[in-house]
C-alpha cells in the first residue's frame, strides 16, 4: 500500500486532543496551524515517526510526505522528518517534498529555504495554489519548475482552487510541464477544479493531463465541493495515485494512515459499488503510487522487492470493504508488523 500525499511532519496523534474550532477557509487553517505549531512546539521527528509506526502496522511501504517550509519554521520540520526517514529506512520508503504551505512569493526567504531542502535531501519540489495565495501564478509556477529543473527534481503542487480559476493553473502546469519537458515528473494534487467545470472544459482538461503525462492525486476529500471524478480520470487513462493527507492535524481530526481506509473512503465519495470499480482504486493505492513515487521494483512479480501485505477475505475487494487486521507486513523480504504491531 502506497500513501502518496500525507504531511507527517505536523500530525498531533499522540499529543492529547486538540479542540478543533478553525474558521472555514484555506488561510484561516494555514494562519492557525502556523499559531498552533508556535504553542505546542510540534516535534516533527516524533511526530513523524509516531506516524510512521502507525502506518507501517497497517500495511504502508511507501510514503510521499509534504513538510512545510516557511521564513517561522524554517527547516525544522523538515530536518525532524529526515532523521526518521532514516530511522525507518529499512521499513518505509519515504519521498520528502518541499512545501511552501504559507505561501512561496509571499513570505520572501522561502525559495531560498526550499533550494536548501533539496541539496539536503528533499526530493520534490512543492507549490500551492498560485493565483489563490501568492496572487502570481505565472511567477510562482516559474520559480518552481526552474528549481525542479536546477535540481532535477519532481513537482507535487497542491491545487485546491476551484472551478475555472484551478483549470487555469491547470493550463499554465500544463503549458509549463510542456516547455520543461518534465512530462511524467509533475503531479497535480487534490485539482478541486476538475470537479467544478462543465463536461467540455473537464475534456480539454483532460487532453491537457494526457498530452503532458501529469498525474493526479485524489483523496476522496470530505466537504460540500464537487471532487474530480476517479472514474472519468482512470476511463481517460489519467495517471492518478492518492494519499490520506493531514492525519489527526489543526486542519481535522478525521484521518489515519490506514491505506485500505483511504481505498473505501474514494469508492464512497465517488458512488463507487462494482467490484471492477473497488478494484480499480485498489489500483490507485498501490501500483497508482508506485508509479508516482517511481518505484520500478514494486509489485507481486518475480524479481519484485516483496513488499506486501496479507489479510484475511475471499477478495481484494472484500480486503477493502471490510479492512481486516493486517496479519503481515512485508518489507523487501522482511516482516515489520505483524497483527497491527509495528517490529521497528
Amino acid at each position: 500500500l502506497i500513501d502518496a500525499h500525507t504531511h507527517m511532519d505536523k500530525t498531533l496523534i499522540g499529543m492529547g486532543w486538540y479542540r478543533n474550532e478553525v474558521g472555514p477557509t484555506l488561510m484561516d487553517k494555514i494562519e492557525n496551524e502556523r499559531n498552533l505549531r508556535r504553542e505546542l512546539g510540534i516535534d516533527s521527528h516524533q511526530q513523524s515517526s509516531r506516524h510512521a509506526r502507525i502506518a507501517i502496522a497497517d500495511g504502508t511501504s511507501h510514503i510521499r510526505t509534504f513538510v512545510d517550509i516557511d521564513t517561522e519554521v524554517k527547516l525544522g520540520g523538515f530536518d525532524g522528518v529526515l532523521r526518521m526517514r532514516e530511522d525507518f529506512r529499512d521499513a518505509l520508503d519515504v519521498q520528502i517534498v518541499a512545501f511552501p504551505q504559507s505561501g512561496m512569493l509571499v513570505r520572501p526567504g522561502t525559495v531560498e529555504l526550499m533550494e536548501e531542502s533539496l541539496r539536503q535531501g528533499a526530493d520534490v519540489v512543492g507549490g500551492l495554489d498560485p493565483s489563490s495565495v501568492d496572487r502570481d501564478p505565472a511567477k510562482h509556477l516559474d520559480v518552481i519548475f526552474n528549481m525542479a529543473e536546477k535540481h532535477d527534481k519532481d513537482i507535487d503542487i497542491h491545487l485546491h482552487e476551484p472551478g475555472e480559476l484551478g483549470a487555469f493553473s491547470i493550463e499554465l502546469i500544463a503549458e509549463r510541464t510542456k516547455t520543461l519537458g518534465w512530462q511524467g515528473r509533475v503531479v497535480i494534487s487534490h485539482a478541486i477544479s476538475l470537479g467544478g467545470v462543465d463536461d467540455a472544459y473537464l475534456d480539454r482538461l483532460i487532453e491537457l493531463l494526457l498530452e503532458n503525462d501529469i498525474t493526479i492525486m485524489s483523496h476522496g476529500p470530505s466537504g460540500l465541493r464537487p471532487v474530480p471524478s476517479v472514474k472519468r480520470l482512470r476511463e481517460a487513462g489519467v495517471r492518478m495515485c492518492t494519499g490520506n493527507d493531514g492525519i489527526r492535524d489543526s486542519w481535522g481530526p478525521l484521518n489515519m494512515p490506514d491505506m485500505l481506509l483511504r481505498a473505501f473512503i474514494i469508492a464512497y465519495r465517488n458512488n463507487l459499488r462494482r467490484d471492477d470499480e473497488i478494484e480499480m482504486v485498489l489500483d490507485i493505492v498501490t501500483y497508482g503510487g508506485a508509479r508516482v513515487l517511481g518505484d520500478t521494483g514494486y509489485g507481486l512479480e518475480p524479481g519484485c522487492w516483496a513488499d506486501f501485505v496479507l489479510v484475511d477475505g475471499e477478495t481484494h475487494v472484500e480486503a477493502v470493504i471490510e479492512r481486516p487486521k493486517r496479519h503481515l507486513v512485508v518489507k523487501h523480504g522482511r516482516v515489520v508488523a505483524r497483527d497491527g504491531e509495528c517490529l521497528v
